[in-house]
């Protein structure tokens, strides 16, 4: 089976400055989890065209989704289009539909700067839906989503069924023996099972347990076996509980 891959793309100076507190990788970070999908990257870049461009052209080849944030708007700074045009060869032009949707939603007051948001990379794709009031762009598999956290969630919360994948299986082992005493079987377990991910997290402000071990894999049996012999490794008197 292969594995569903993404990486998120968050645009913006004003995050690499910290004069703006980054939001939207955190929230997408937890959602893909639940989705299925293997997060294998997250990039900040600056708002810089050819930044802008190189970074979607190799993400766009490497995963299987790009998610962006950033960069859409009617300002000078917001050039993540100009950057998609750029990663794919493709000319910018202004919408039909989407300026007279713009036209009706602003009436007698639309001005020039309404009507930049209607200009996209042609080839797009709209994804329009009923509680939305503008669609969502995407670019062959990259998705285009506003900065502003609360219409970022609101937008990828309308569409995240579509990009489900198969679940991932967990376990945790949570022992009082130190990583030092238990290396030696993590890389054993790891060795047998290279299809599941096994992670181990020493903790030192907790008196209950001293590490926590996780195994992950996409296929339950391989979780479960793996577990299991984890299991029969450990000093069974320092598992403190398993989950």
């Amino acid at each position: 089976m292969k594995e569903t891959t993404a990486a998120i793309l968050i645009i913006g100076d004003e995050i690499l400055s910290g004069k703006t507190e980054e939001k939207n990788a955190k929230f997408l970070i937890s959602e893909l989890r639940d989705l299925g999908v293997s997060l294998r990257l997250i990039l900040v870049i600056s708002d810089d065209v050819d930044q802008i461009g190189a970074a979607i052209a190799d993400l766009s080849k490497r995963f299987t989704y790009v998610f962006t944030s950033g960069g859409v708007g009617p300002t000078h700074d917001d050039v993540t289009l100009l950057g998609v045009c750029k990663a794919f060869g493709a000319e910018m032009h202004r919408h039909a539909e989407l300026e007279a949707a713009l036209r009706k939603y602003f009436g007698d007051k639309v001005q020039e700067t309404h009507l930049r948001m209607a200009d996209v990379p042609q080839g797009s794709t709209f994804i329009t839906l009923p509680e939305l009031r503008w669609p969502i762009l995407s670019y062959q598999n990259v998705y285009i989503f506003p900065g502003v956290p609360e219409f970022f969630r609101q937008k990828f919360s309308a569409i995240k069924e579509r990009f489900r994948a198969s679940e991932f299986y967990l376990k945790l082992i949570f022992t009082k023996q130190d990583e030092f005493d238990i290396a030696d079987h993590l890389t054993q377990v790891a060795k047998d099972y290279p299809q599941a991910a096994i992670g181990s997290y020493p903790v030192f402000d907790r008196d209950d347990y001293r590490v926590k071990v996780t195994i992950e894999s996409k296929d339950k049996q391989v979780t479960e076996n793996a577990f299991n012999m984890l299991i029969s490794l450990f000093d069974s008197s320092h598992i403190v509980r398993c989950e």
